[in-house]
């Protein structure tokens, strides 16, 4: 009994301390309260702008700083020049609407009435794949049209462009625009297609016709940059048709540690309205009907190679030199003389994304048939420009 007694007692203790251990658990509520997301505040603005400045000399007896061949003289052989003193302004106003405008500060050396005022349009961001912009701007047509100059690989666009821009085609131009990105399985697409007035920036429209444009792009290779873009644009000036297209491709290849090349081309032809206009209003009207403006046709292409060495200093980011060679006709049926130019270009980095940078170099014209006093005259232009932006 003694033993059944103490046996009872030590089994008594050891229940006790094994519900003694058992751990007990409480419902406890939890509030969990959210960080409240800060709010955005428009407008919000973004202030940028670029300055250029640059040395002239024509190293060609008789040619002026401007191409311009002189037999009485009198020209300008050097000179110092302001190009571009640019500032832009972007102000968002909503989460998808946004003003931008830019300016040239620079073009109140010549006729400010057309000039001056470059960017000023209204864009809206449906989403990715759509945005529209209404306004001054710059149509998509082309490589070129998709970057600012303070970023190209030469000293400025390429002959092309001004001639495509006079004739309304690309540079600034008044109208609407959509365009966007689609992703076609693994490759980017890019779009964007325009409705634009055709006669410039800061003018009125003197006609009824309208330019149609669009560019089209893939990006095949993003490791490459490799992109290949189709431009096309039909259009009506003066109760006659016009049209446009072009092509063009980006591709970059790393050649060794801090060495890369990139390769940029592109191919246009169009109508030659401007040009046209100009025969027609020298002609007057009994003659006008024995012009055609599809014999009024320029044509070209350009090919940009542009070597890169990567310095990496603080205050010295790199070195790169391109060579831009040019093919252009401003009227390849009639009373053609084309116009072949070579552009080296030295050019040091000295802040990243080009902030600043001096370029060196020249550029050479040589035209098939040279043309006293007008600037289809051979040319040997040596320059130097030095280059901040924001």
């Amino acid at each position: 009994m003694k033993f059944r007694s103490q046996f009872g007692i030590i089994a008594l203790l050891i229940t006790s301390c094994l519900h003694a251990q058992e751990p007990v658990f409480e419902e406890i509520e939890v509030n969990v309260v959210e960080p409240k997301k800060k709010e955005e505040t428009f407008p919000k603005l973004k202030l940028g702008g670029v300055f250029q400045a640059r040395y002239l000399v024509n190293f060609k007896d008789n040619v002026d700083v401007n191409g311009l061949n002189y037999t009485n003289g009198k020209g300008v052989n050097n000179s110092f020049e302001i190009k571009r003193m640019r500032v832009s302004l972007a102000a968002r106003i909503s989460e998808n609407l946004e003003l931008n405008t830019l300016i040239n500060l620079a073009d109140f050396k010549n006729d400010p009435k057309t000039r001056v005022l470059e960017n000023a349009f209204v864009k809206y961001t449906i989403s990715k794949q759509l945005q529209i912009q209404a306004g001054q701007f710059r149509p998509q047509f082309g490589i070129e049209d998709s970057h600012a100059v303070d970023i190209i690989k030469s000293i400025d666009w390429s002959n092309a462009y001004y001639l495509m821009g006079s004739n309304g085609w690309q540079s600034f131009q008044i109208g609407v625009s959509a365009g966007g990105e689609v992703d076609l399985g693994k490759v980017p697409f890019h779009y964007a297609v325009s409705i634009t007035n055709g006669n410039g920036k800061n003018t009125l429209d003197n006609n009824d016709g309208k330019h149609y444009t669009g560019r089209f792009s893939f990006d095949l290779d993003k490791k490459h940059d490799f992109t290949v873009g189709i431009s096309g644009g039909i259009g009506d000036e003066n109760l006659k048709k016009v049209y446009a297209y072009g092509f063009d491709f980006t591709y970059k290849v790393n050649l060794a540690q801090d060495w890369s090349v990139d390769f940029r081309a592109e191919g246009y032809q169009a109508t030659n309205h401007f040009l046209y206009t100009s025969v027609l209003a020298s002609l007057g009207e009994e003659n006008a009907p024995q012009i055609n403006i599809n014999d009024y046709l320029l044509g070209g292409f350009y090919v940009l190679p542009n070597l890169r060495y990567e310095i990496g200093h603080p205050r010295f980011k790199a070195v790169e030199f391109s060579l831009r060679y040019e093919y252009l006709d401003a009227s390849t049926k009639i009373h053609s003389n084309p116009r072949q130019t070579w552009t080296p270009m030295f050019s040091l980095e000295f802040l990243k994304n080009y902030g600043a940078r001096l370029q060196v170099g020249m550029q050479f014209d040589n035209y098939k048939t040279n043309i006293p006093n007008t600037k289809n005259y051979n040319s040997s232009l040596g320059f130097v420009q030095f280059q901040c932006r924001l």
